[in-house]
Parts: C-alpha cells; sequence; structure tokens
C-alpha cells in the first residue's frame, strides 16, 4: 500500500519533533514544514522585548533545530512565510479589539486561520498530502461517522482551549499525534531518540511572538492616552493610567498605586470616559466575581447543538473545567450561567465541553 503523506507542522520544538518521530514509527511520509508568522522589523515590533531568550521566538535557532531533527530522523524540511497573512487574520483584529477596551485571545485566531488555514490550504496544494499534523495537545475521536475534538490524555497540557474556532472540514484534514502521551513522556521519547532539542524551553506568550512586555508592546501600536484610575467604593480618584487597554480584568501588578497600603485589582474599563476602575482586596469577589454572561459569534465544531443544556466550560487555557448551563437566544447570542468565577472580560473566550469533547467556543459579549 501507498504511504499517507502527511504534512506536520514543525516548531523547532520537542512537542513538533516528537511528532516527526513518532510519525515516521508509524511509517507514515512525513514532511515538516516550519512557519515564520512574525518578523520584529516589517512588523514594527521594537518596544517590550524581554533580554531572556527562551523566553522569545527565535526564528534562526528554532529553524535551525527543525533542519537538525529533520536530519537525523531523514525528512525533508521547508519553510513557508505567512507574515502578512499573520498580520492581516490575526494581529489586526487583536489590536482592534485593543483598542476598543476588550480582552481578545490572538493564538486562537491563529490556530483558525493560519495552522487550520493558510498552513492546510498550502499543504494541500503544494504537496497534495493526505493530512497534516500538529503538535497541540489535544484528541480526535470518530462517533457515528463523524469526528469530533476532545481533551488530550495530559490534562494539563490539553490545548483544546486554543481550537475551539476550527470546523469540521479542518479537524478531518488534522490529526494530533500527541494525543496519548503526556508531556514528561515526550521529553523522555526525545532523548531517546536523540533528539538534541529534547529538554528545549517552552515558548511562552503570543503566538509566533513569544513573550513581551505587555503594555510596552502594545505601545508599538496604541498610542498612549492618560487618564484617571478610580477606587470603585470611594469614587475618589487614586492614581492615573497611559490607557485603558493596557490593562485586564483582574490585573493587580504594574497599576503604579505606590504609597496605597491597599492591594487594587482592575475591576472595570470604562472607555468613552477613559476611566480605570480598581477595588481593594477585601471587596474584589463582590465587583469581579460573575455567574452569567453573553457569548457571541460562537462556533460548533461539529455544526450542531448538544443534546444537553448542561455543560462543563472553560475561560482560559488551563483553568478547570466548571459546570454550567447554556440557553440559546436570539441573533446568534448565548446565555451563559455557571459556577462563580472571577475576572471575566468581554472579548475572552468561552470554550464548553461534553463529555470530554470540545464542543466549540464564542466571545464573551458581556459580563452580566
Amino acid at each position: 500500500m501507498k504511504k499517507k503523506k502527511i504534512i506536520l507542522g514543525m516548531s523547532g520544538g520537542v512537542d513538533s519533533s516528537v511528532c516527526a518521530y513518532l510519525l515516521k514509527q508509524e511509517g507514515y511520509e512525513v514532511i515538516g514544514v516550519f512557519m515564520q508568522n512574525w518578523d520584529n522589523f516589517l512588523n514594527n515590533d521594537f518596544l517590550g522585548h524581554i533580554k531572556n531568550e527562551d523566553k522569545q521566538c527565535n526564528i534562526f535557532k528554532d529553524f535551525s533545530d527543525v533542519k537538525m531533527v529533520g536530519k537525523k530522523l531523514g525528512i525533508k524540511v521547508y519553510k513557508i512565510d505567512f507574515i502578512k497573512k499573520y498580520w492581516d487574520d490575526v494581529f489586526k483584529y487583536t489590536i482592534n479589539e485593543y483598542t476598543k477596551a476588550e480582552t481578545p485571545n490572538p493564538d486562537i485566531l491563529c490556530n483558525k486561520y493560519i495552522k487550520f488555514g493558510s498552513f492546510l490550504e498550502y499543504a494541500k496544494k503544494k504537496f497534495n498530502c493526505d493530512l497534516i499534523a500538529m503538535g497541540h495537545y489535544a484528541k480526535t475521536i470518530e462517533k457515528d461517522g463523524k469526528k469530533y475534538l476532545a481533551l488530550a490524555k495530559d490534562e494539563e497540557k490539553d490545548q483544546t482551549y486554543f481550537l475551539c474556532w476550527i470546523n469540521q472540514e479542518q479537524l478531518n484534514s488534522c490529526i494530533f499525534p500527541l494525543a496519548n502521551y503526556k508531556k514528561s513522556e515526550v521529553r523522555e521519547i526525545a532523548k531517546k531518540a536523540g533528539l538534541e532539542n529534547y529538554d528545549k524551553t517552552e515558548s511562552t506568550g503570543i503566538c509566533f511572538i513569544g513573550e513581551r512586555k505587555f503594555k510596552s508592546f502594545l505601545q508599538n501600536y496604541i498610542r498612549p492616552k492618560k487618564g484617571k484610575i478610580i477606587d470603585i467604593l470611594t469614587k475618589k480618584q487614586i492614581g492615573n493610567h497611559e490607557g485603558i487597554m493596557y490593562f485586564t480584568i483582574g490585573q493587580n501588578k504594574n497599576l503604579n498605586l505606590g504609597g496605597n497600603s491597599e492591594k487594587y485589582y482592575v475591576c472595570k474599563k470604562e472607555k468613552e470616559k477613559n476611566i480605570l476602575y480598581v477595588v481593594d482586596e477585601k471587596n474584589k469577589e463582590k465587583y469581579l466575581s460573575s455567574q452569567k454572561c453573553l457569548i457571541k459569534d460562537f462556533n460548533w465544531i461539529n455544526n450542531e447543538y448538544p443534546a444537553s443544556k448542561n455543560v462543563l466550560i472553560r475561560f482560559r487555557h488551563r483553568q478547570k473545567l466548571i459546570k454550567g448551563k447554556i440557553t440559546i437566544l436570539k441573533n446568534k447570542i448565548m446565555k451563559l450561567e455557571y459556577e462563580k468565577t472571577l475576572s471575566l472580560a468581554s472579548g475572552q473566550f468561552a470554550v464548553l465541553y461534553q463529555d470530554n469533547i470540545c464542543l466549540g467556543g464564542g466571545i464573551i459579549k458581556k459580563v452580566l
């Protein structure tokens, strides 16, 4: 039988490298493709860099590691540039949302439009492949002739949260070789296989960009706009800010409120008046907790509503799943009721699950 051809997205990290090894072991024809989606110079990314190189995406080092793995395993590797696509489809939206004082998630958009969008299209067109593969910690299962996205074995590393906006066609075109492995097992496999990057530090921060000093990074693209910081209880001004878009709900660091004995948390952003409201520690639950919100732009991965309204919810990657209930309203808006949760903000994603299956995700329109 002819070997199935799989195009693997390779980053130079241990996860995608072990994917290449596992797929070769299973007898697939494997071709690795490294994506460059960001360029500091072209994208005016000069402010906010962190000195620790391990926390930044180093294109030259990462592609060098991809070539090292390719040589070791005997697979061809290529490099593709999606810098403009990433800017147009992911980053412009992200900056626009921050400008509106929202809290977007670029990693979710990156999966939908780049890794499972432009990359999939490129892989099919250039290589006429059977499937693509990614190093995500996620699983697919088949039920009644349909493919579903499910939680990975390593729930600590599970990345289905970031995959909530992919569709059925994208899911059918992809496999996740790490579905049944824990991260510790992946590193051990890499070590035994003689892959030099077996202990490489994980990249952190924004997808394909790396970790940045958030406020300084955004100042590359959004001009500061000074305003007041007001204690929501006393209504008194206790400080100044340079732009509410640089802060997130629940944030308690870098508020520049020196001289105050209390620890404060961001609890509200009033865009029209450019006011940042904060609350002290003892009152934070009253002003930061919620049990209801409205969701917009929900993506049902399998194009079907669940039989039961009872779901499990994740509002952040690695957050424990919490119990909730959905109600479908008019104009594709969904009401979500859930266990008391702190620091939710409009623009964040809510991702729903049932029986370990990821149903999809949508954007928080309003916290009630």
